[in-house]
């Protein structure tokens, strides 16, 4: 039965379901300690954050708010096949938490898939600018269309909004856009030695 699931939708899915259920958990269970493990900027154990932060929710329209644009924008960048979806979630992950690490407020507390979610946009985005071609194009105008607010989400307006989070997530985008194919290439080389 779970065979006849696409791969696309099994690992959307499943990030869908990991991250309300780690909330689930957290909130029932833990008592939102799940949360500690969010990104501490220039703390050492706040590097952990790197890893866990887009996994974690403060509040349930907190994990609401990210559920729909990631499995929308995170759907049109699997159109370009899974080795792309990895990269370019690899990426973005990467940047956006080392960003939030180096640049966020001393003393604050990180968390969130919205990282993943401007980078996503910001790929998406910048995806039809280097390679130029009809389909990147309409999909950069469909997202423009649905998500062009968001790009507010990247400056400090709102109090309790990992602001820098949204910026270095849409920096991430764009560096995953402008290296695709050296990031492919690379893939590649590091499946070769492993096969």
């Amino acid at each position: 039965m779970i065979d006849s699931i696409p791969a696309e939708a099994r690992i959307l899915g499943g990030f869908v379901v990991l991250i309300w259920l780690l909330e689930s958990i957290d909130r029932l269970v833990l008592r939102h300690r799940l949360n500690r493990l969010g990104i501490r900027p220039r703390s050492q154990i706040g590097l952990r954050g790197i890893l866990f932060a887009p996994l974690l929710h403060g509040t349930w329209q907190h994990l609401s708010a990210n559920t729909v644009p990631f499995v929308v924008l995170g759907g049109l960048v699997m159109l370009g096949g899974l080795d792309e979806f990895a990269i370019v979630t690899a990426v973005v992950w990467l940047v956006s938490g080392l960003g939030v690490w180096l640049f966020a407020t001393s003393n604050s507390l990180h968390i969130g898939a919205s990282g993943l979610i401007f980078g996503y946009f910001g790929f998406l985005l910048l995806r039809s600018y280097f390679q130029q071609d009809l389909t990147s194009g309409a999909i950069a105008l469909l997202v423009l269309f649905l998500y062009s607010p968001l790009i507010w989400g990247i400056l400090p307006i709102r109090r309790g909004i990992s602001w820098q989070g949204h910026l270095f997530g849409l920096v991430g985008g764009g560096l995953a856009a402008r290296y695709l194919p050296q990031l492919r290439q690379w893939l590649e080389l590091v499946r070769s030695n492993f096969t």
